[in-house]
């Protein structure tokens, strides 16, 4: 037996999500400047997956270590109370050393926290989206 993910895409609208989940004015500006930021990177229009996550573009993978397949984001984020999530982070060649360079952040298991957006290097995280596309497109393959 297969198992899916429960987190699929919505046609909720991203931007209510985002007003209603940044619970401060940075927060907001700080979400919105990611919406956009991630558009611009991914060439994807940001949708809603589940209740609570901002995705750009997606691809349909399979673990490798259980049945489950399903269908995800390639990237995205979402404006939590404690932190800023950012879906990001694949763990591939190099991100080790991006890393390294972004600033103040906090790690999960994939998932980046981050504060404030001041707090990091936007160039570094645009190149940590850029290197997780190639590498979920060269795994993943449509």
């Amino acid at each position: 037996m297969t198992s899916t993910i429960k987190t699929k895409q919505t046609n909720a609208s991203v931007l209510d999500f985002i007003k209603a989940a940044a619970d401060t004015p940075q927060k907001l500006t700080d979400s919105l400047t990611i919406l956009k930021l991630m558009e611009e990177v991914t060439g994807y229009p940001a949708k809603m997956w589940g209740e609570s996550i901002i995705g750009f573009g997606q691809y349909h993978y399979k673990s490798d270590r259980s049945r489950q397949e399903g269908d995800w984001p390639l990237v995205g984020f979402s404006p939590r109370k404690a932190a800023i999530s950012l879906y990001v982070y694949s763990g591939c060649a190099g991100q080790e050393d991006l890393l390294a360079k972004l600033g103040k952040y906090k790690m999960g298991k994939s998932c980046i926290y981050v504060k404030r957006l001041s707090d990091i290097d936007q160039k570094v995280l645009v190149n940590i989206i850029q290197t997780t596309i190639s590498f979920l497109r060269n795994k993943y393959p449509d």
